[in-house]
């Protein structure tokens, strides 16, 4: 059972994010968190079916900076739908200050590339071209397994069961993702 004092700052989040995970995303939660109080808890919400990892995990970083620098108590809350790259941007928070609301799920999948490679001209352009995409493939691979090892640490879970999983689009539903030790409780 979620103690009072959380789900009081919970249930009146000083952030809300919602829709695609974007710069716009990005922006408004930088306005949100210079509204909020300087000192003591704060609570995030977020609502979203995915969008840009490379935005999660930059806003993600900021929550971290702040809880190190000024060693605050950050709470994520997941509501409705925490996909893809809200799974991405949960993952920056410790298990014991993620929650999400009843019914919420999380979707956790692999990254995706949509690329053409035009291979046309002298060999050693045509073969630098392939080598670039090779590691742009290689460095999100790299990526998207630290994430899934940050989503998994102190759980039931562990990385081999996600990376498992993954390919196929895992949903994990609110209470489930309570008994995997994934989070810290349902609201």
């Amino acid at each position: 059972m979620t103690d009072p004092k959380t789900y009081a700052l919970l249930a009146k989040p000083n952030i809300r994010l919602t829709g695609h995970v974007d710069y716009d995303m990005y922006d408004s939660f930088r306005e949100q968190l210079a509204a909020c109080p300087e000192t003591g808890p704060l609570a995030l919400a977020m609502t979203t079916l995915g969008g840009d990892p490379e935005v999660a995990r930059t806003i993600g970083d900021d929550i971290r900076l702040l809880r190190e620098h000024d060693n605050r108590e950050i709470l994520f809350l997941g509501k409705v739908a925490v996909y893809s790259a809200g799974a991405t941007f949960m993952a920056g928070f410790p298990i014991a200050n993620r929650y999400l609301t009843k019914a919420t799920r999380i979707m956790i999948h692999e990254r995706s590339i949509v690329r053409s490679l035009e291979m046309s001209g002298p060999l050693r352009g045509t073969l630098a071209k392939v080598t670039q995409t090779l590691h742009e493939i290689e460095q999100s691979i790299a990526i998207e397994e630290e994430g899934f090892r940050a989503i998994v640490e102190g759980s039931r879970v562990d990385f081999a069961e996600v990376r498992e999983k993954a390919p196929r689009a895992w949903y994990i539903d609110c209470h489930e993702a309570v008994r995997l030790g994934l989070i810290a409780g349902v609201i």
